[in-house]
């Protein structure tokens, strides 16, 4: 079980953004939601069998005090990763600061190998032209106030792929195993005679690794495409993700299909001479390995 906490100041979009990755919500929605009570406590299966305790605290001054003072051991105790919300629009950017620092303070004194990661959140209130110089200013600013922890800072917004690309990131250095993963996952590009070859978690559909033998400048695309899908799941109201697709373009054809019991796998080829049904086979052949190689994570 992986301690995670979810943090940041109240009404910057934390209890959105866990409820569309790991509840299947849909930005729209996320109005609907509350503001969250002191801290709600929830247990996340990733890929079946990796466990996540993800603890969403509630961001009123009254949580944060008790956080620091009288919880202060309980909640940052055994932490493998700290996520802290920054509203990208806040009017007290220096009073999120204090808190933030205070946060990072219990870190270092309780869990001192945990990771942190900033997210500034709500990105799509600024103009889109402004919004790297102003992701970058925020992020210098973090990682100087971060010091000597080291941070990852990342843009988001509940109504684009960044939101996805940023929580893959996070689970990605999550997971025991993910060096054997990509190792392997380059072996079938190659075997498959693949341009791309990506592989997902099947419940929130998160990029959990991908191999290239061809370079493509848009480096969200894999984000990209975990939005579409899970939107069409959801608008279709499927029981379960789609098992199997296929889109055809003039360039290239792009496979998904399940890959193990928790995972799927898209393969985007582009030599016309590779029939669906070799693909098929290639993905029937490498499943028994890919579900050894995701079993290793049960006993985490």
């Amino acid at each position: 079980m992986k301690k995670v906490l979810l943090m940041g100041k109240g009404g910057a979009g934390k209890t959105s953004m866990r409820s569309i990755i790991f509840e299947n919500n849909v930005a729209r929605k996320t109005r609907e939601l509350g503001p969250t009570i002191s801290i709600e406590s929830s247990d996340v299966q990733f890929l079946g069998n990796l466990s996540l305790n993800l603890w969403d605290c509630g961001g009123q001054d009254a949580f944060f005090n008790n956080y620091l003072t009288t919880h202060n051991h309980q909640i940052f105790k055994n932490v493998e990763v700290l996520i802290y919300v920054f509203d990208v629009i806040s009017a007290e950017l220096d009073k999120d600061i204090h808190y933030y620092q205070s946060c990072l303070e219990s870190i270092l004194t309780y869990s001192p190998n945990a990771k942190v990661f900033c997210l500034i959140h709500k990105m799509d209130l600024i103009q889109e032209d402004s919004r790297n110089k102003v992701f970058i200013e925020h992020k210098k600013e973090l990682q100087v106030r971060s010091e000597p922890i080291q941070i990852q800072a990342y843009q988001t917004s509940i109504w684009d792929e960044t939101l996805y690309a940023a929580w893959a990131q996070i689970i990605h250095c999550l997971i025991p195993n993910i060096d054997a993963l990509e190792t392997n996952l380059n072996n079938f590009c190659r075997v498959c005679c693949a341009d791309e070859v990506v592989l997902f978690e099947r419940t929130t559909f998160l990029v959990i690794a991908n191999a290239a033998t061809v370079f493509h400048p848009d480096i969200h695309r894999f984000e990209k495409i975990s939005n579409i899908i899970k939107q069409f799941n959801l608008n279709s109201r499927l029981q379960a993700h789609s098992k199997t697709m296929v889109i055809r373009g003039s360039t290239f054809t792009a496979y998904i299909d399940t890959l193990t019991r928790n995972t799927c796998v898209m393969i985007i080829i582009s030599d016309p001479d590779i029939t669906p049904a070799a693909i098929q086979m290639n993905i029937a052949a490498v499943r028994p390995h890919f579900e050894r190689l995701e079993s290793t994570n049960k006993q985490i």
